[in-house]
């Protein structure tokens, strides 16, 4: 079930209603100046209850159609990266990173599975609602062995995305400058590695990191040879 199609239907037409509904207001609005040019006081002051409950109905719609289409909002995702793995040696891979405009970048890992970690700035929820994104920045990259004993033991590998958001730091530093920012908090996400494996990696509006293979790459990752 697809939740984004289904919430986007009572989005659409509650604003369409909304629209109506204000549509009707105005009518009302001209025939209570006809009605007062005309001193036909008592038919004015109908038109004027109608012309009152029309438009707050018109804001009632517009209301939860706005807060529906930011629910919609929550559930897309905002591409991060697209990684392509090769395998080199035993547990040693080659991933070439690429980013969303088109730059790419590469990265030699250890392990059995990546790990891509981000620092997340999540909006207060009227901006949430409203479709504003969060803000990420990537952290690091980094290789995981599936055994604990390995993982403690084995050369590790992390790439440092280093650099800073201006904004993130503005908010850690001065949390009162910026009330309409929420939280500053860390986010990961995590798959095994197959050869020749392609993933996509994608920021949630919620402020979540989701990690996908595709078709063929979950396939290898079901039944390794």
């Amino acid at each position: 079930m697809d939740w984004n199609e289904l919430l986007r239907l009572p989005s659409t037409l509650l604003l369409i209603l909304a629209a109506l509904a204000l549509l009707l207001a105005l009518v009302q609005l001209i025939a209570v100046r006809q009605r007062l040019r005309d001193r036909r006081h008592a038919a004015a002051g109908g038109h004027g209850l109608v012309l009152l409950l029309a438009f707050v109905l018109a804001l009632l719609l517009a209301g939860l159609g706005l807060t529906l289409r930011g629910y919609r909002f929550l559930g897309e995702e905002l591409p991060v990266a697209q990684i392509d793995a090769r395998i080199v040696a035993p547990q040693r891979w080659v991933l070439t990173l690429t980013w969303p405009d088109g730059g790419t970048r590469q990265a030699y890992l250890a392990g059995d599975d990546f790990r891509l970690e981000a620092v997340v700035l999540k909006w207060k929820l009227p901006a949430l609602l409203a479709g504003v994104p969060p803000l990420y920045r990537l952290d690091r990259l980094e290789g995981r062995y599936d055994d604990a004993t390995q993982e403690a033991q084995a050369p590790r590998t992390v790439l440092d995305f280093g650099g800073s958001l201006d904004l993130l730091t503005l908010k850690r530093d001065y949390p009162g400058w910026l009330p309409e920012l929420d939280a500053l908090y860390g986010s990961g996400a995590y798959l095994p590695l197959v050869d020749r494996g392609h993933y996509t990696v994608n920021l949630m509006r919620t402020g979540a990191l989701v990690a996908r293979p595709d078709e063929a790459t979950a396939q290898r990752i079901r039944q390794p040879l």
